[in-house]
């Protein structure tokens, strides 16, 4: 794992001087930027003992590449890596979790994307296994945006068992299949569960399949067989979303 990670936009770079200060080691700004957004991050970063650096765009092509920076980016001390023990251990103080697995989702883009609706949705960390998936990597990171950086990845030994544990744990499993005969919207995800989407093409393993407490479908009208996985995982992280944010009945 890299000593350091740049994460960069304004959304990325204020969260992370909001929640993660002391793991924030560069703060750098735009010239030509110093609109009230850019101010906020600068009170942000002195109150994080951090110094505005001021560069060109140049500097910012040189360190980021092509990329929608938006004009800032900070440096950051990398979350440290989460295994299986972590992620119970975390459970314990978090007293409504969302997981998300991904059963061997091989694109780093789609990982990427992926962890970025996950940290939007406020899930708790992702899982993926250790072989025959993507893990955590510098394409990860810069597809991610910076959630990278605040949402842990968890890479484990044996997805199954993993789910296993949540379910003793207290968390209701769910799986997305688009062949399941039960779509999304009649699942009640108000309480604890994980997530479970499967990879690129061949969807679900059969051993995962038959951890899944549920599986579920979303709804289609069209021609196509089956939705991007970084697609179809938010539009069910988005459901999960939508029915926690609904007033108690």
């Amino acid at each position: 794992m890299s000593s350091t990670a740049h994460v960069y936009g304004l959304h990325a770079v204020r969260a992370l001087l909001l929640r993660h200060p002391g793991r924030v080691l560069a703060v750098r700004t735009l010239d030509t930027r110093g609109d009230a957004r850019m101010q906020e991050i600068g009170r942000l970063a002195q109150a994080a003992g951090q110094r505005i650096e001021r560069c060109d765009a140049r500097r910012f092509a040189q360190l980021l590449g092509a990329v929608a920076h938006q004009g800032v980016m900070a440096e950051v001390r990398p979350l440290e890596p989460w295994n299986e023990d972590r992620l119970l251990d975390a459970l314990g103080g978090d007293p409504l979790p969302l997981l998300l697995a991904l059963d061997g989702v091989q694109d780093p883009h789609n990982l990427g994307a992926c962890l970025r609706t996950a940290d939007a949705c406020g899930a708790l960390a992702v899982i993926v296994p250790k072989d025959r998936a993507a893990q955590l990597n510098a394409t990860v990171r810069k597809v991610a945006a910076g959630a990278a950086e605040s949402t842990p990845v968890v890479a484990v030994t044996n997805l199954a068992r993993t789910l296993k544990l949540l379910k003793e744990a207290g968390l209701w499993i769910v799986g997305a299949a688009a062949e399941a005969g039960r779509p999304v919207q009649e699942v009640d995800f108000r309480g604890p569960v994980a997530i479970v989407m499967g990879a690129e093409g061949t969807g679900l393993r059969p051993l995962t399949r038959q951890t899944c407490d549920f599986l579920v479908r979303l709804p289609q009208l069209g021609v196509v067989e089956s939705l991007n996985v970084s697609v179809a995982t938010g539009m069910v992280l988005y459901e999960v979303l939508r029915q926690r944010r609904l007033p108690a009945a």
